[in-house]
């Protein structure tokens, strides 16, 4: 048989997947690896959807989504960012984040065209930049800068062929979140090189300091620049749901349409319908989730400081602890195999977001506090018994 496409040898399999796959037959096993909620989605939401079926809502919408839902999300994004998006040519509904970060690659990056990216960052981004055929480039972000771009570092990775660069905040893996004052720094640079931004703010809701960060599309210049990708699965526990959405300028989600036409022709008729009373209903579930997840963070953290020879980064916002394991002088792909093998405890190591990340492990907090206690625990027996 004749080659497969370089796109398709190209995309490696995500090292996350990989840990959760080497714990398939274990016992006993706590896992901090899939980024997904601990929560049922809310009871309004599934109702919503149930009677929309119940409704014969079972037909092909429109591809951008029905309309419902895109007024909501624009009065939303109006509420949160004080921004007016169109709901007819500025919104689109999407197959959740994934398929609006996907959308938006395929419509803003041609072959060869180069897309930065922090190192660490999320292990979809350069995937998704190489099914584009262009090149995911790096840039280091480091611990002291809140994991988030240096601009002096991120002005030195721009060439004649950058098209964009992306910004996750709050982060995953880090939870680290991009203040305002560092914003106006990256957007000075996105005007000046006349790049897009991608701004992934899919943890936008799950902050820990009361406030909801700072969006580089509120910043002068930047709306018409800037495609926000958003979704319903982890704000509302509907990751199974698959509802995300873009918002950006006219031209960009146009095309984005277009191409929705072509991978799945609309998102599920009765699951938009749910994401509608997501948007609509009272957000006290949400809030609820929130503080749990506001509660785990505090324990992880609290286990951790007694846990020697581990330092965790303070998360912001999403519901990851960062953990930096470069005392034991272990790569972070031997560490965690090691304590799969000898403690069955799942983590997620450095090296699955970036080259430079392989001195950290990332956990997931969105379980429960039995499991923070239980898998810190044996966490702590495993680099008690290193020194031994």
């Amino acid at each position: 048989m004749k080659q497969l496409s370089k796109v398709a040898r190209a995309v490696t399999p995500s090292p996350i997947r990989e840990m959760f796959n080497k714990a398939i037959g274990l016992e006993d096993v706590i896992s901090f690896t899939v980024g997904e909620p601990d929560f049922q989605t809310p009871d309004n939401i599934v109702k919503a959807a149930i009677k929309a079926l119940e409704n014969g809502e079972h037909r092909y919408t429109p591809n951008a989504g029905i309309m419902p839902l895109r007024e909501a999300i624009a009065k939303t994004t109006k509420m949160s960012h004080g921004l007016d998006y169109s709901p007819e040519n500025q919104v689109i509904v999407t197959a959740g984040g994934m398929e609006a970060l996907m959308l938006t690659m395929l419509t803003i990056l041609d072959a060869g065209d180069e897309l930065i990216l922090g190192d660490p960052c999320w292990t979809n981004y350069s995937r998704q930049a190489l099914i584009c055929s262009a090149t995911p480039k790096f840039v280091s972000v480091r611990a002291e800068n809140n994991f988030t771009f240096d601009p002096d570092d991120l002005e030195a990775a721009i060439t004649d062929k950058t098209k964009a660069f992306l910004i996750n905040s709050p982060a995953n893996p880090t939870g680290g979140i991009a203040s305002r004052e560092l914003l106006e720094k990256l957007a000075a640079i996105a005007v000046k090189h006349d790049l897009y931004v991608i701004a992934d703010e899919v943890y936008a809701r799950l902050v820990y300091d009361g406030e909801m960060p700072c969006s580089i599309a509120t910043l002068p210049g930047m709306q018409e620049r800037t495609i926000i990708i958003n979704s319903f699965s982890k704000t509302y526990a509907m990751t199974g749901w698959r509802v995300g959405y873009a918002l950006g300028p006219s031209e960009v989600i146009s095309n984005m349409v277009k191409l929705q036409e072509n991978v799945a022709a609309c998102v599920n008729s009765a699951a938009q319908y749910g994401a509608l009373a997501a948007l609509e209903d009272p957000q006290d579930e949400v809030d609820k989730m929130v503080a749990s997840y506001g509660r785990r963070r505090e324990l992880i953290m609290k286990e951790f400081e007694t846990i020697k020879g581990l330092h965790c980064f303070a998360p912001q916002g999403a519901f990851y602890a960062f953990v930096d394991i470069s005392e034991t002088g272990m790569k972070a792909s031997d560490f965690a195999t090691d304590l799969l093998e000898k403690e069955r405890v799942i983590v997620v190591p450095g090296h699955a977001f970036g080259t430079d990340s392989d001195r950290y492990i990332r956990l997931s907090f969105a379980t429960s506090d039995e499991a923070i206690t239980e898998g810190c625990a044996r966490i702590r027996k495993y680099m008690d018994n290193l020194d031994k």
